[in-house]
């Protein structure tokens, strides 16, 4: 069995996160089925552009695709169709790049303690979605999640690309469920993170309740090994472990243990909400953190969409959403979000969600690299690819400008994974992963929803047709 094991992690080691253009005669029978655009030379005409680089953006733009690449992106005056290219004439349509997706699992957790592997929902979800890149950010079921990355590599599945993370790390007896690996003591820690070099993780992941020195120890024998280390941390806290060399932080200041009064050593905090209700999200002690991070060039993962859930009176009646799920989760998912909103009282207050949202928007401001994910959890309500879109809605409602959240959400999640100079941005040589939307979404970002082309590697995928795959599927795979 190890002999096995260690196979599949060489070559998962030797194959990587591939990056070279999957064409389209080399996917299965299965996924052609959901291309709508094979052509090898394409040109998109009449589209708004936002590139992703933070530019304005720009109407009445063409975009050329060859052999899976951006050949050339600019004014239609000046960037004509090739002869013999696939014209799809696209007036009223904005073209984003596809997103990166920073905290996108391949798992999915609901109401009543259900916990399932998504390895035929997410891939769909996602890339119906216009989600062309993830990071598993923890895995439950690592093994599923390298055959499922394998899976749409080979072509044989419709999917994003799959930067996986190792299984969580925590401390005491495992959390969750005993799905996270229980490390409690440094020597533990470096020989979980060995292991899971030589399988091929390029991350590591730390949960709540690991001690300082532990996680010290996992981020040091993690970088030895080419690898980064992010973190859902409490026990330890953001400015703590940014001394410690972490590459990344989750979820922002919603998980910050850093704004609680007298913390305990290595223990999280029971009251950590409270303190993030009364704390100034801009003022000093906030300033504080974020210049911490700053200064070391620690970006940060926004998932708000997750949260949201749990606020009362946010997000309650998302027909779309609960379209996707098997009927017995829509019921079950209705009676915990009718308990969420009727509750008295709850640490998810609107205010506790407002601090998160105006943080986020001072470590942007303070020159902090900030992406986002999904993170497919919690209650239940953000679904894969979905709450990735309810994510652009969310950090528009937290005072980004369009081209900012774009950029937000594509091309620094590509610079967090270190392949910008590959994806990320509608940059002429770039690898063509592309997201046609109908309408204006400079306009109106509810637009982020309206997805009928998704490009990846410049194969074209039916949008509705990946979606209408997976209605009445999410909670069962």
């Amino acid at each position: 069995m190890r002999r096995y094991l260690t196979t599949i992690g060489v070559a998962v080691g030797i194959l990587g996160t591939s990056l070279e253009a999957q064409r389209a005669d080399s996917l299965s029978r299965n996924v052609r089925e959901f291309v709508s655009v094979a052509e090898p030379v394409v040109a998109l005409t009449g589209v708004m552009v936002i590139d992703g680089t933070g530019a304005a953006p720009r109407r009445d733009q063409t975009i050329v695709i060859r052999d899976g690449r951006i050949a050339e992106v600019g004014p239609a005056s000046r960037v004509k169709p090739p002869a013999g290219a696939r014209v799809m004439s696209l007036a009223g349509h904005t073209v984003i790049p596809g997103l990166v997706g920073i905290h996108d699992h391949l798992f999915y957790t609901a109401a009543g303690g259900r916990a399932v592997q998504m390895g035929f929902t997410g891939p769909r979800l996602y890339l119906g979605s216009g989600v062309t890149t993830i990071r598993t950010t923890g895995g439950r079921s690592p093994y599923a999640e390298i055959s499922t990355k394998a899976a749409i590599d080979a072509g044989r599945v419709p999917g994003p690309r799959v930067h996986l993370t190792a299984p969580y790390i925590t401390g005491g007896t495992g959390g969750a469920a005993g799905s996270m690996a229980a490390i409690n003591s440094p020597e533990a820690a470096r020989r979980f993170v060995a292991y899971w070099a030589a399988e091929g993780m390029t991350w590591i992941k730390a949960y709540t309740d690991i001690s300082r020195a532990d996680l010290a120890a996992a981020i040091d024998e993690a970088h030895k090994r080419g690898m980064k280390a992010t973190g859902h941390l409490c026990s330890v806290s953001f400015r703590e472990a940014v001394a410690m060399g972490i590459d990344n932080l989750e979820h922002g200041m919603l998980t910050a243990s850093d704004f609680a009064s007298d913390k305990p050593v290595d223990v999280c905090p029971t009251n950590y909400m409270a303190g993030i209700a009364q704390a100034n999200p801009t003022g000093p002690e906030a300033q504080a953190v974020i210049k911490a991070m700053v200064d070391r060039g620690v970006s940060m993962t926004s998932t708000l969409a997750v949260y949201e859930p749990f606020v009362p009176g946010r997000l309650s009646n998302d027909e779309r959403t609960l379209s996707m799920m098997t009927p017995p989760l829509q019921e079950a998912y209705k009676t915990l979000k009718h308990r969420i909103d009727s509750a008295r009282s709850s640490p998810f207050t609107e205010e506790v969600f407002k601090n998160a949202l105006a943080f986020e928007r001072a470590f942007v401001q303070a020159g902090g690299l900030l992406a986002a994910g999904v993170d497919p959890t919690g209650a239940g309500g953000a679904l894969a690819g979905f709450g990735d879109q309810r994510n652009y809605e969310l950090l528009t409602e937290a005072g980004f400008t369009p081209p900012q959240v774009v950029q937000i959400m594509t091309l620094n999640g590509a610079k967090v994974l270190g392949v910008q100079d590959r994806l990320g941005s509608v940059e002429a040589g770039k690898l063509a992963d592309l997201v046609v939307l109908r309408g204006d979404l400079a306009a109106n970002p509810v637009v982020i929803r309206e997805v009928t082309t998704v490009f990846k590697d410049g194969v074209g995928y039916d949008s509705p047709k990946l979606l209408a795959a997976v209605k009445g599927r999410v909670g069962i795979d």
